[in-house]
């Protein structure tokens, strides 16, 4: 019976809804209508706090490297390990270029002073061996529209500034080139620092007379930071 009761109950309430005038029909429609629409205003803001919310919880990678690249160093103190007072074992090539295979072994002392806040440097290079005494000036300067560094260098003797060498550091590594002339022919020249620690590195400087295909090393030099004033200082 009450089944049977509640079923003719919701036939009744039909058969009365269908016999009611158009007007409340048109209310009630308008309502389902109203409805309808607060339903989907709530769908499209649900969706939207969703996708905000992952979005926030998943920045977009491409705006998160712009953000890093944005702190990555600029380079412009990328020579700043070099500053102070180092014992300087100097290995040169005799005639380079040639097949030589004699090496030259110097004792000396570097001593590279900040310019500029870091954005440049002087370094003075005295050493001693069986083929006399030497002398050489390099004068580092560092370029903020390229980021780049310009290696130039001159030796008691010539007195002048020589081709300089341009380059940068990347992953502890300084590799730096140029091209000159070299007993009448041009070749291209390789500066390479490297195993930089805070109280040793290592300089190579390298020719090659096949456009780079191959390289020959002609000038090494392993310096040892010694303990001076402008150390303590750092």
């Amino acid at each position: 019976m009450l089944k049977g009761a509640g079923r003719t109950t919701t036939l009744r309430g039909l058969e009365s809804q269908r016999g009611k005038p158009a007007k409340n029909g048109d209310r009630t429609m308008r309502s389902l209508k109203h409805a309808q629409n607060c339903c989907l205003a709530g769908a499209l803001i649900f969706v939207w706090c969703s996708t905000a919310g992952a979005a926030q919880a998943n920045p977009d990678p491409a705006n998160t490297d712009s953000r890093q690249v944005g702190v990555q160093s600029d380079g412009q103190h990328d020579f700043d390990f070099e500053f102070g007072t180092w014992k300087t074992h100097l290995s040169r090539l005799d005639h380079p270029l040639t097949g030589s295979t004699s090496w030259i072994s110097l004792e000396g002392v570097t001593v590279v002073r900040k310019v500029w806040d870091g954005r440049a440097n002087l370094a003075e290079l005295e050493a001693d061996g069986p083929a006399g005494h030497l002398e050489v000036l390099s004068l580092r300067l560092y370029n903020p529209e390229s980021r780049q560094w310009s290696l130039n260098a001159a030796n008691s003797r010539g007195g002048a500034l020589g081709e300089p060498t341009i380059g940068e550091f990347k992953n502890g590594r300084g590799e730096f080139f140029d091209q000159e002339t070299f007993n009448g022919r041009t070749i291209l020249v390789r500066n390479v620092w490297s195993a930089i620690t805070p109280n040793s590195c290592r300089f190579e400087q390298s020719f090659s007379d096949d456009g780079g295909k191959t390289w020959e090393v002609n000038w090494i030099a392993i310096d040892t930071r010694l303990k001076d004033a402008s150390d303590e200082e750092r």
